[in-house]
């Protein structure tokens, strides 16, 4: 049997020699941080792929017929999950990175680049955030898609998830400004055929909407009418600009119509009142956090409500928002929530003898993975190390430079690591990204598509 390293070319053309149905990939030596409850974290463990699942977890695993990759000195991980992503605006990174408060991002880029946005700018934004996604090791990703000006920008962000071949959740919405065809949300039933006619294929749809009418007026705000789309398509609901006043007035509406639950999340919920949040926990909606874009935006109270979260009894998942502000990885986001948490936690305690209440890397992990695919609607299918579930999975160097010596994984995780240390990314069973490099990508040819539209988009801006 012939061992190989995970930074193996030959172990990489064996795999991808084999049909996709009939390979076998067995990882061995590895530290497996499995984020499921029962399994916890194997020492020199093995993990076993066949085709596009986890087959088995353990110790001394025999699969003499598979590609067996020696994975000593790293660390294996379920792939992060990103519960909110505005992907079509990548080509528009950082355009912004001093963006005051939520008004000067709505006029800039939702007022104003978002207006002259052609299909072919909606794909490479979606593309380009997808690649960079599975670089950083986030291997589900829903991309809140508020720009569908017509059919075949809906058609052409769909495309680019599928062209890149992450796991993506495509949430459509229309824009806020400008002209559109109006065809969201009828064009909806359409694409549920076209696109997401099975349950079982990487890519899922789900409705997108607005909290209230604040921003863009009632086309785009959560209510009956969009409820009942959704529950005629069989599809789950994000809502976005959750925060304040008057989204806690609408969650209680929601909550008295019946209309929240399980397969709806909120996003960002900031600022909200402790009814709104009571009324959340006991119809078990979802909530993803937006850590980074509440404190830098500065959305309502400017503090990521994960404390109200975890005391109406929601686990969060974690989100990336608006790459025109913010940067695009996950360990961004764990280690600003946690930072965040523990010095809410530590100043709310001081000088009075209590014992803050912190959360943990644990946690923040958790939220990352296992309890984004829940808040994504995907938790039978990915966010652990589940036999069972899909191989969407992460080897991660723990004897780098910046890693060693490995004395906690998950703390390596959350607070060492980086996209350098991802050397293998899975997808479906998929490598998607070998060696430290991501595959299948004619970065020159990309980076030409990217200038281009970034230079269309900048000088057709209204």
């Amino acid at each position: 049997m012939t061992v190989h390293d995970t930074t193996s070319a030959a172990a990489l053309d064996r795999i991808r020699r084999r049909p996709a149905d009939r390979r076998r990939i067995l990882f061995t030596g590895a530290t497996l941080v499995t984020m499921d409850p029962g399994l916890g974290t194997l020492d020199r463990g093995d993990l076993l792929v066949e085709g596009d699942t986890i087959a088995a977890v353990g110790h001394g695993l025999d699969a003499a017929d598979a590609v067996t990759v020696d994975a000593t000195g790293t660390i294996l991980t379920p792939g992060f999950v990103d519960t909110h992503r505005h992907a079509w605006q990548a080509q528009l990174r950082r355009i912004m990175p001093d963006v005051d408060d939520l008004g000067g991002y709505v006029m800039a880029t939702l007022a104003g680049h978002a207006t002259v946005y052609r299909p072919e700018d909606m794909y490479t934004g979606t593309r380009l955030a997808a690649l960079t996604a599975i670089d950083s090791g986030i291997t589900t990703m829903l991309d809140f898609s508020h720009n569908s000006r017509s059919r075949e920008h809906s058609d052409a962000a769909i495309r680019a998830l599928l062209d890149t071949g992450i796991r993506g959740v495509h949430a459509s919405m229309g824009p806020h400004f400008g002209d559109w065809e109006r065809q969201w949300p009828a064009d909806l039933a359409r694409l549920r055929s076209e696109y997401f006619s099975s349950d079982d294929q990487m890519l899922t749809l789900r409705l997108a909407a607005l909290a209230t009418d604040e921003i863009a007026g009632p086309a785009l705000a959560y209510g009956p009418g969009l409820a009942r789309t959704a529950a005629d398509l069989d599809i789950g609901v994000s809502v976005d600009a959750v925060f304040g006043a008057a989204s806690s007035q609408a969650v209680l509406r929601w909550a008295k119509d019946g209309l929240l639950g399980p397969r709806v999340t909120l996003i960002h919920s900031t600022g909200l009142t402790p009814d709104a949040w009571r009324a959340m926990g006991e119809t078990g909606t979802t909530v993803a956090l937006a850590p980074t874009s509440d404190a830098q935006i500065g959305l309502e109270t400017a503090v990521p409500a994960v404390d109200e979260a975890l005391s109406a009894g929601i686990r969060p998942g974690l989100s990336i928002d608006v790459e025109v502000a913010l940067a695009g990885d996950m360990f961004t986001q764990m280690r600003t929530l946690l930072a965040l948490q523990r010095m809410r936690a530590v100043n709310s305690a001081y000088g009075s003898g209590r014992q803050p209440s912190r959360i943990t890397t644990r946690d923040v992990l958790d939220f990352a993975t296992l309890q984004g695919a829940h808040t994504n609607g995907l938790a039978a299918v990915t966010g652990s190390l589940t036999p069972g579930k899909k191989a969407d999975l992460l080897v991660v160097q723990a004897e780098d430079l910046n890693n060693m010596p490995l004395n906690d994984p998950i703390g390596t995780v959350v607070l060492g690591c980086d996209a350098r240390n991802i050397s293998t990314v899975l997808i479906n069973g998929e490598p998607r990204k070998w060696n430290g490099q991501v595959l299948d990508v004619d970065l020159p040819a990309l980076r030409r598509e990217v200038h281009a539209s970034r230079a269309y988009v900048l000088g057709s801006r209204p």
